[in-house]
């Protein structure tokens, strides 16, 4: 059994779970989620906390595996609709900057000859506190991520010079340029 799967949800005051037949709906002060259940598991909600179990359907190491899944992924949601998600992206090179333009869209100047717009989606916030600097937020975990790796992808940072787009605090292993023998 999945060690994950077994440690309980604990529902912050604010926050409401609601079950409707294999669908979770979570509602909190910043938002709503929902997920719906794989056959494999069973989800109950008991006051504050909430539990994710196996139900016996289903192949034993698949249903292992969807167990601590699902409760990951409930759990991120509580997550989010409290505190919410954000990833921090920087912008290494010279003259290279980004604005943004509004909460859902952003435009990039990164050394190509005409500016990259890009636009979030719902519940995606983006904002540029610096020129250099920006910031995605949202309430759901998976969808801030992929669209700063989205926007990551636009000029992945290059080892030579170190220069691109990379998260906060990201290490780029720098490779020596030519050398020349004697």
């Amino acid at each position: 059994m999945s060690r994950i799967g077994k440690a309980p949800i604990t529902i912050p005051a604010g926050v409401n779970v609601d079950v409707k037949g294999r669908d979770v709906h979570v509602k909190g002060p910043k938002g709503n989620l929902s997920i719906t259940l794989r056959p494999e598991v069973e989800f109950n909600v008991d006051g504050k906390e909430a539990t994710v179990s196996l139900n016996g359907s289903g192949a034993p190491r698949a249903a292992r595996a969807f167990h601590g899944m699902t409760r990951a992924l409930v759990q991120n949601m509580v997550e989010g609709v409290t505190k919410g998600f954000e990833k921090k992206l920087e912008i290494i090179g010279v003259g290279w900057n980004a604005k943004a333009q509004g909460d859902n869209k952003v435009v990039l100047n990164i050394g190509f000859c005409h500016d990259v717009p890009m636009e979030m989606p719902a519940g995606v916030k983006v904002e540029c506190p610096k020129p250099t600097q920006i910031v995605v937020s949202g309430v759901d975990k998976q969808a801030v991520g992929q669209i700063a790796a989205v926007i990551r992808k636009v000029r992945p940072p290059e080892p030579y010079k170190g220069k691109g787009i990379r998260y906060e605090g990201e290490y780029v292993k720098r490779k020596a340029g030519k050398s020349f023998g004697s």
